[in-house]
């Protein structure tokens, strides 16, 4: 996908280290432009300030804000997949939706508006969480506009749970709505780097009987996920694919900012396998979810997420490696 006629003005690029302080420019993801709406781009940043569907430590409000502070060491070329974003596709920061911080079932809706009208734009959105809750709004626009979608979800949790506190919307319930409501081809379905404790033996089992790929942390453990990534390649493609990545899919020696840790997770060189691997793929969006930078004082994970961010803008469709 590309909206880039020949007159069209030129594409926007991040702000160079060279030509403002890395401290100083705009506090937007990776110091770019931003617009009001997502007309004219090919993809867009944009947060979701929302942690009223969390069920442990809160604070995911101000991930989107500290995802985009440090974001300012990025530069605009992949150097180990030689991918060039930004000389392939129109991209800006599109701000935030305006979420509502008292009502979590109107927060739903709102995102969900405000995806659909984003979504009109045919533009391929890269989402700055905010909690998983975030991830059902969003499918549902997905799957209004492309039909139902192939998943990758990289997650500590496997957030299908029925309820929790009998209450039907939350963090961890996003995919079992999201069968539920058909949004999802189950036969195209991979979640990775689940594990911890649980209130049922065979909690992960639900997934694998609506025709998931799951994928526990343990047989990640002391691996490369290249591998893994080729099965799983051809487990999702032929359709469009949706990445959710959830920061707490790694251990909590890399990303400690997050809400629900749970040890023994991924590594950052198996994170960057999971989305590099993702190359080739119909991805039409992708979230990054879960950052709380109230457990994090050194921003360290939002570091990890900004940079996973950018890896996942690396392998969207039309992105040229020189």
């Amino acid at each position: 996908m590309s909206h880039q006629p020949t007159d069209r003005a030129p594409l926007n690029q991040p702000l160079g280290g060279n030509e403002m302080p890395r401290f100083g420019g705009p506090a937007t993801m990776m110091r770019l432009p931003t617009q009001h709406s997502a007309a004219g781009l090919d993809a867009c940043f944009v947060g979701i300030p929302l942690d009223i569907g969390t069920s442990n430590r809160p604070g995911t409000r101000f991930g989107p804000r500290q995802i985009r502070d440090e974001s300012r060491m990025l530069r605009p070329f992949n150097m180990a997949t030689r991918a060039a974003p930004f000389e392939s596709l129109q991209v800006a920061d599109i701000g935030d939706v305006p979420i509502n911080t008292f009502d979590l079932k109107k927060s739903v809706g709102i995102i969900e508006r405000f995806y659909h009208e984003m979504l009109g734009h045919d533009v391929i959105p890269l989402t700055l969480g905010g909690d998983h809750t975030i991830a059902l709004p969003i499918l549902r626009a997905m799957a209004a506009k492309h039909g139902p979608v192939g998943l990758i979800h990289v997650d500590a949790h496997a957030d299908i749970n029925d309820q929790m506190f009998g209450e039907q919307i939350a963090h961890g319930t996003p995919f079992r709505r999201a069968v539920e409501e058909g949004l999802l081809d189950t036969q195209r379905v991979a979640q990775i780097g689940l594990r911890g404790t649980g209130y049922a033996a065979d909690e992960f089992d639900w997934g694998r009987d609506q025709g998931f790929r799951v994928v526990p942390a343990e047989a990640c453990w002391h691996q490369s996920l290249t591998p893994l990534m080729a099965e799983i390649r051809d487990k999702v493609g032929g359709g469009p694919v949706y990445l959710s990545f959830d920061i707490d899919s790694l251990d909590p020696a890399y990303a400690p900012g997050t809400g629900t840790v749970e040890i023994g997770g991924l590594t950052i060189p198996q994170a960057l396998e999971i989305i590099r691997g993702c190359h080739g793929l119909d991805l039409v969006g992708c979230d990054l979810v879960e950052v709380s930078p109230p457990y994090d004082a050194h921003g360290q994970t939002a570091v990890v997420a900004a940079n996973l961010l950018f890896e996942m803008l690396c392998v969207l469709p039309g992105v040229k490696r020189r």
